[in-house]
């Protein structure tokens, strides 16, 4: 029995229109299993963490984290995942720009160079890094021997470290955004008699910052947690170059699983709070760019 063709006049449902075609399954049960997969794999370790935290009292919880040592652990820490995220956005910037703006020998190699600190174990880098800044490593023996400048075991070198392995955050995360960006806004510009570096300024830089402040809050929340590639350059020493993960992990080798888990609880939140206000310059950096 052939089927029966409905005439060109004959209305379709609204509804049948403006259903769209779904390969997923429905709304709830997609959120459904997203909550639960987040639910699983994140927010019952972390709250395991402050559970674990709540059986000490306010007193042996205040003892635990802010003593003089683990307050100077904060300092270098946290300083030291700023200033690397922050030396990432600009030369990571700069990276970005020069991969996709130009056209030159070797440029294959050094796109895939950039992924390196990705598939290089942590304590190799900790390693390299070590023997390379030491002092009589390559790059230690001038520095230290010219300059004066004394990079490994010292909070020179936690910096360094967390500025290698946070560049490739940075780097792509813009690079797409440059991929896409329309390069007739800058023609348009440099017709009207725009300045390169006021191209840069009122059309470049706006079209990027989301993603550079994007790459800024990835960066320094990988610098945060990192431990292997910093203990080998930091030389641990106590109230100068003793970043908070070591001092967590000497914790758990005491059996001291409360104190260990408070320090994690106030790392956690500080974290928190400063990439929520990243998200939020983030936010407000894309709706300004939308209303312009």
């Amino acid at each position: 029995m052939s089927a029966v063709a409905l005439p060109a006049s004959v209305p379709v449902p609204a509804q049948a229109r403006s259903a769209p075609y779904r390969v997923m399954p429905g709304f709830n049960l997609s959120l459904g299993f997203t909550i639960f997969y987040l639910t699983l794999i994140v927010l019952i370790p972390l709250s395991a963490v402050f559970l674990k935290t709540f059986t000490m009292s306010w007193e042996g919880f205040w003892s635990a984290v802010s003593s003089e040592r683990v307050v100077a652990s904060y300092r270098l820490t946290f300083g030291a995942a700023l200033i690397g995220a922050f030396v990432n956005v600009i030369f990571g910037g700069v990276v970005a720009w020069v991969l996709v703006r130009y056209n030159f020998p070797g440029k294959r190699l050094v796109d895939a160079l950039v992924d390196l600190p990705f598939a290089l174990p942590t304590a190799v880098a900790g390693i390299t890094l070590t023997a390379l800044y030491s002092s009589n490593g390559w790059f230690g023996r001038f520095i230290e021997g010219v300059l004066g400048i004394k990079v490994a075991f010292t909070p020179i070198g936690v910096v360094i470290a967390l500025t290698f392995i946070g560049l490739p955050f940075v780097v792509r995360t813009v690079q797409p955004v440059l991929e896409d960006a329309e390069r007739e806004l800058e023609e348009a510009a440099a017709s009207l008699g725009a300045s390169a570096l006021q191209t840069f300024i009122r059309v470049v830089f706006p079209t990027i910052l989301p993603s550079l402040m994007t790459g800024f809050a990835l960066a320094f929340a990988r610098a945060t947690g990192e431990y292997g590639s910093v203990i080998f350059i930091a030389g641990n020493m106590p109230m100068v170059s003793e970043i908070t993960p070591l001092f967590i992990i000497t914790k758990l080798e005491q059996y001291d699983y409360a104190g260990a888990t408070a320090i994690a609880v106030v790392m956690l939140v500080v974290s928190f709070f400063l990439l929520l206000a990243i998200n939020l310059l983030q936010a407000w950096a894309r709706g300004k760019g939308g209303k312009k």
